[in-house]
């Protein structure tokens, strides 16, 4: 049997993306671009601007947690192929064939890497990255077999990170180990190809989560597809937030009538969610309790609701210290089971509302008035920007937005 990383490299030589993959990477980069030039104001912008272009890009691109999710492997694919891709200069092809490695790597990592506390979109992405990268520089599969363990090194990220300025920064660390990977293979730098295999139980995958036929020629690009955010936090948090606005559909529930709130939720579903009581608007993209603080005073949580001062604004924090969270059967994934919202009224009484499937699952994909109305909420001008751009085009557009800079990173090399 090759190794792992041989059958990863393989398979990414060898993709030819079907007019549905090559769909799937047009809306990858119109929404990886957009959440980006949202972030054109944010801070993020400015500490990460002595970063190199990969770097750069990918930590402006997380840093609103906007960005679209893979499932399967909880990872953020796009955040880093695409920045990955453009730095290097590829395109559709090379996105794919990144994503897919990323979506197969991160999938046999699975739950269990997960839920020990990784964060998979570095631990997969650095990988992945390497091999966008590695084909846009023109590698082989053996080269890519090398720049694959080339990034293992820098393959890694904790989910402690979350709620902090590091979680978009591990995120951009990831994107850049792999194209730096790329580029130290077509230099002719060597590697052990058995690397991978040695790596992926010391971190708790197995290479036997893969399903037989994930290489198959008829398997797609990205196997389960992309979850695109309708709300700007963490995923985990989109359920929830839809369930509140189903409730609050059938029924305006003003704040003050409010007694009790109670979240009836599988442990898996809530894991990245490690902040209860939110004191940054950071530390509110990964609280379950002001999730629903949030849906219940603004009905669509946007960039506002994300604030430093509206995480902790009066009416927030009250309706924050009244849900009690009730933690179910325990799954894997973040879309495991249901979850189940009850608010109680001064009155007593009792709304209730269930989702299984939040707007922009892969089962209930975003419609086009819903992807439509997020590019218009990342700026006025972004959907004139990137409807239907191509991927060098799309180079040009964040060389231009995010530029490097020497500070606050003085003496690190940028392009």
């Amino acid at each position: 049997m090759a190794f792992f990383t041989e059958e990863l490299a393989e398979w990414a030589a060898r993709l030819e993306p079907s007019s549905q993959d090559l769909r799937l990477a047009g809306h990858a980069l119109e929404d990886t671009l957009a959440v980006s030039l949202a972030a054109r104001g944010h801070r993020m912008a400015r500490l990460a601007g002595g970063l190199p272009e990969a770097a750069r890009w990918a930590a402006v691109g997380h840093v609103l947690d906007f960005d679209d999710l893979h499932l399967p492997s909880t990872a953020h694919i796009s955040v880093v192929c695409v920045p990955a891709v453009l730095a290097a200069g590829g395109g559709a092809r090379e996105y794919l064939a990144a994503a897919g490695v990323m979506a197969r790597l991160g999938t046999a990592l699975g739950w269990r890497h997960y839920r020990a506390g990784w964060h998979a979109t570095c631990a997969a992405g650095a990988p992945a990255a390497a091999v966008g990268a590695g084909l846009a520089l023109g590698l082989d599969s053996g080269g890519l077999a090398r720049a694959i363990c080339l990034a293992l090194p820098a393959a890694g990220g904790v989910q402690r990170a979350f709620g902090t300025d590091t979680k978009s920064l591990q995120v951009g660390f990831a994107a850049e180990a792999g194209v730096r990977a790329a580029r130290l293979a077509a230099a002719g730098a060597g590697s052990d190809l058995s690397a991978l295999d040695a790596w992926l139980p010391l971190v708790g995958g197995d290479r036997a989560n893969l399903d037989e036929d994930t290489f198959g020629p008829d398997a797609p690009a990205v196997p389960g597809g992309l979850a695109t955010k309708i709300f700007p936090c963490c995923y985990a948090m989109q359920r929830p937030i839809g369930a509140v606005r189903a409730l609050t559909a059938k029924r305006a529930i003003a704040a003050a009538d409010i007694a009790r709130i109670t979240v009836r939720t599988p442990a898996a579903a809530v894991h990245p969610l490690i902040h209860s009581r939110p004191r940054t608007g950071l530390e509110g993209k990964f609280s379950l309790e002001y999730a629903v603080a949030a849906a219940l005073l603004d009905r669509h949580p946007g960039f506002a609701s994300f604030t430093d001062e509206q995480v902790t604004r009066a009416e927030a924090e009250r309706l924050v210290g009244l849900v009690e969270v009730v933690r179910t059967q325990d799954g894997e994934g973040l879309l495991t089971g249901e979850t189940v919202i009850e608010v109680t009224t001064a009155d007593g009484t009792v709304h209730g509302s269930t989702l299984a499937l939040p707007p922009g699952s892969p089962e209930l994909p975003a419609t086009e008035a819903e992807f439509a109305a997020k590019l218009a909420d990342c700026g006025t001008d972004v959907p004139g920007l990137v409807a239907g751009i191509d991927w060098k085009s799309a180079a040009e557009l964040m060389r231009a937005s995010f530029p490097a800079t020497d500070a606050p990173t003085q003496g690190i090399h940028h392009e």
